[in-house]
């Protein structure tokens, strides 16, 4: 029999996972998504207009911002503030933008950016792949939002993305880690795939010591397992 984490779970097992949709009702996409002790809001916006050096491409953007609240852990994190975002956050919203952004046909977006914003209220461990999962659905949300406004026809989403954590601790692989075992692991990674099984991005890190290629492709298939999973439950919420 596998053997069980703290909270209960198998190494191979998800966290208690919750999408809600239409959390708040001014952004056209809005997500509070739960991922155990994790709490995001993620929301996507629609803006007439793309940045200036996007305008010759004549193909529409989307972009991401990334924070944590003063209180989304127990000692009090500072407000990022204009032009004082620190490092860790400057790298989360690049690769939520990077995710999101292979979701979409940008060149079908007629001169339109699309602005997503994702504010962890709780943290308990992955919450920039919780972001990226719960980003997706916001973003369905607000392409179809737009195209009832006119400002795009025809398809414009391409396939899903999803993001998950996946790490080694005490020699076992484990999927999901909440902040303890990220905090002691190994090897943690943060996985993010679309539909298609196509890799868009794969972040491992040796924090004690190196992995054998083995190793990594021992995490590679099972963060794949939980991915598959997040898509089943994008799928329902969307219904």
């Amino acid at each position: 029999m596998a053997l069980m984490r703290r909270d209960g779970r198998r190494p191979d097992q998800l966290r208690t996972i919750d999408i809600r949709r239409g959390f708040t009702t001014s952004a056209p996409g809005s997500v509070l998504i739960r991922a155990g002790g994790t709490l995001v809001l993620c929301t996507a916006t629609i803006e007439q207009g793309v940045p200036a050096w996007r305008e010759a491409a004549g193909a529409g953007w989307l972009t991401a911002e990334y924070d944590m609240l003063p209180g989304a852990t127990d000692r009090r994190r500072p407000r990022d503030r204009a032009g004082r975002v620190d490092g860790r956050t400057q790298e989360i919203q690049r690769l939520i933008g990077r995710s999101l952004r292979s979701a979409v046909a940008l060149e079908r977006l007629g001169l339109n950016t699309i602005y997503i914003d994702c504010d962890v209220l709780q943290a308990d461990g992955g919450t920039r792949t919780a972001a990226i999962t719960g980003a997706y659905v916001a973003l369905c949300d607000a392409l179809t939002a737009g195209a009832a406004r006119g400002l795009w026809g025809g398809a414009v989403r391409t396939c899903a993305v999803a993001a998950v954590s996946v790490g080694i601790l005490g020699g076992r692989a484990l999927l999901d880690l909440d902040y303890a075992e990220d905090a002691s692991a190994e090897v943690d990674a943060n996985l993010v795939m679309n539909e298609r099984g196509e890799w868009i991005e794969v972040q491992a890190t040796a924090e004690q010591a190196t992995f054998a290629q083995e190793r990594l492709d021992e995490l590679t298939s099972l963060g794949r397992r939980g991915i598959e999973q997040l898509f089943r439950l994008q799928q329902e919420a969307l219904r």
